[in-house]
This record gives structure tokens, sequence and C-alpha cells, in this order.
């Protein structure tokens, strides 16, 4: 577990607990609902891929980081090691909104970043839509391209999911 310093009893850590994947289905649904009006259609989407990745999750290959403030979850990040693909597939990067501006963001990504260079992973990509401007503006400074956009109505409304690959 690190703490955060600065941030008082703010810690990451790396190790799922059960309840985790949890929190960060609510996250995501609540979050993206008020912030971008994405419909209950995204929360299925959310929680359908943490079943398939509860499923697949190997402590040993993937990893977590998991933010927490006195206990609670206020963030995530999952490096999900793709072998098939010769990447790793960053997911379920999320921040509450009070906890963002921190430097915690920057944080997460330098330990994925971290994770990729220990594994002699040399590629990642991770799929967004075109309103996470600030979180296209992070994954950009770390090297991300875009590499594939499509129009989509899958969360509610009419929007443009991209791809961002990294290349190290």
């Amino acid at each position: 577990m690190e703490n955060i310093s600065g941030a008082g009893d703010l810690t990451i850590r790396t190790r799922l607990l059960p309840g985790d994947l949890g929190s960060i289905a609510q996250m995501h649904g609540k979050l993206y609902a008020e912030e971008c009006g994405y419909g209950l259609a995204f929360e299925g989407y959310v929680l359908q891929g943490l079943h398939e990745f509860s499923l697949r999750y190997s402590p040993g290959k993937d990893r977590v980081w998991i933010c927490e403030d006195a206990g609670r979850v206020v963030g995530f990040l999952v490096a999900l090691n793709r072998e098939e693909e010769a990447s790793v597939q960053l997911r379920y990067f999320i921040l509450l909104p009070g906890y963002r501006g921190l430097g915690l963001g920057r944080r997460l990504m330098d330990l994925f970043i971290g994770y990729m260079r220990e594994n002699g992973c040399h590629r990642a990509y991770l799929w967004t839509t075109n309103e996470q401007h600030a979180a296209v503006s992070l994954y950009t400074r770390y090297g991300f391209r875009l590499t594939e956009e499509k129009t989509s109505n899958a969360f509610g409304k009419l929007l443009l999911e991209q791809r961002y690959d990294l290349v190290l």
C-alpha cells in the first residue's frame, strides 16, 4: 500500500478485495450519468465488463490500483495483460470529482507505465469517448495516440467511441 504525500489518508493498494468491483460499477454508473448523461446501458456495459474481468483476473499478470481515502474507494485503474494481443489494456480509470486535480491521475498513469516496463510490455490500448476531454489530455501526455473512432449509441446517447494506443 502506498501513501500519497500531502493527501491525508489517501492510499493506493494493488490487492483486489471483495466489494471493490461493486464500488467501481457504482462510481461509473453514477458519475457518467451525472457528468455525461449516460443511461443504464452504460452501467450495464460496465457491469458486464467487470464480470468478465472477475472471471479472467490473474493477480500474477494483471494489476489493479485502488485509491482509498480513509478506507473509502475514491479511484480505480486496471491494467489487463492481453497476451493474445501482446499488449496491456487500460480500463476502469476513474476518480471521484473531489480527488481530481491532486496529481492522483498522473500518479496512477506513472504506476501503469511502470507496470508495463516491469513486465516487458511495449504496447497498451484503451477505449474512451470523445467527451472525456481531461482523460484524453492525460492519455496523450503519456504518449497514447488516437487510432480508431466509431459512432455509437450504446450508452443511451450518440457519441464517438475512441481507441487510443501507446507504443513504448
